[in-house]
């Protein structure tokens, strides 16, 4: 059986990538549960608390660390991930070195996304109209691209909108849909996400109508969202 050591340090040799980021030190927790949403709303994925981005093993110096961790998925996230941490003591080299503590910080992907970020102290927020308008204004969804915690564009959040409704919804195939999906066509490299709200003004449709058509698209495996020159693209299905 492998020892706490030995498990620690294949998952560093793995390095950062979608599903592992590293944490040297947890000093606010509104900034981790970013990772911890981002995990959440893309594939899950574990943070190693303690460890530099070089590998090097720091560990995690007090309690108050494993109670901003513990308050990034309680506290600053909504709805609160599945998540679950794991305690290792190790030395701080392969070979040798003073014990620490290395917190894994494990998040499953979540069936009821988008799971947010929220940015403001949860306490700031009242129950009166103005307090909740306050929470829904300060709060950010997350997604995991490879080893970077990116903002969900509109596009993901109406994607998770349509996912969460009841099973069964048809592709309309209006002739607003076949226009917009006509002018993706015209642009096999892709359109950013502005360009291609941009190509439905003559439709005379509203923005918001024209992320749900495009949200369609993706569901249904006409379109593709990516992530190009730190934009979104939205590009037609090959």
């Amino acid at each position: 059986m492998k020892s706490q050591a030995a498990l620690l340090q294949e998952l560093i040799a793995q390095g950062e990538h979608q599903q592992q980021d590293f944490k040297y030190k947890v000093d606010d927790a509104r900034k981790l549960a970013r990772s911890v949403s981002a995990f959440a709303n893309t594939d899950g994925g574990r943070l190693l608390i303690g460890v530099r981005d070089d590998g090097s093993i720091h560990g995690v110096r007090s309690d108050e660390e494993i109670f901003m961790m513990h308050a990034a998925a309680c506290k600053y996230c909504s709805p609160v991930p599945t998540i679950k941490f794991e305690t290792l003591h190790v030395p701080t080299a392969p070979f040798g070195g003073k014990l620490c503590t290395v917190v894994i910080c494990t998040v499953a992907p979540s069936a009821a996304r988008p799971v947010f970020a929220l940015e403001a102290e949860p306490a700031d927020c009242d129950n009166t109209a103005a307090g909740h308008l306050h929470q829904h204004r300060s709060r950010t969804a997350y997604v995991r691209i490879d080893d970077e915690n990116i903002a969900a564009s509109p596009l993901h959040l109406a994607i998770w909108r349509q996912e969460a409704r009841l099973q069964g919804e048809a592709f309309a195939d209006t002739d607003e849909e076949r226009a917009l999906l006509a002018t993706l066509n015209e642009h096999p490299e892709g359109l950013t996400l502005n360009q291609a709200l941009k190509a439905t003004s003559p439709l005379r449709i509203t923005r918001q109508f024209a992320i749900t058509i495009l949200a369609r698209f993706i569901r249904f495996g006409l379109a593709t969202l990516l992530r190009r020159d730190q934009q979104w693209i939205v590009t037609p299905q090959a």
